[in-house]
């Protein structure tokens, strides 16, 4: 399986929790915490949700709570892809 890109994050995050208040979902917010895009942690849940339904990944928790921005999500998903 390929690795996930941010476009295909931002897509996700889009589609399951909406546009973001703050700032444009682009390549310049990958370091900002999604809280301050506007999402809150329940968004972020969905968005996880998703990747897990529609790649078949399963983060750990201890993951899911270190992903705090889009590189860290990226990174956290991409890992466990490269690792299969």
């Amino acid at each position: 399986m390929r690795e996930i890109t941010v476009e295909e994050l931002f897509e996700l995050t889009r589609e399951r929790a909406g546009e973001p208040e703050e700032r444009e979902l682009n390549a310049d917010v990958l370091d900002v915490v999604f809280e301050h895009l506007g999402y809150d942690s329940v968004a972020l849940l969905e968005v996880l949700s998703e990747i897990r339904h529609r790649y078949g990944i399963e983060l750990a928790d201890e993951a899911m709570s270190r992903g705090r921005t889009p590189r860290e999500v990226l990174e956290a998903v991409n890992g466990v892809i490269r690792d299969r």
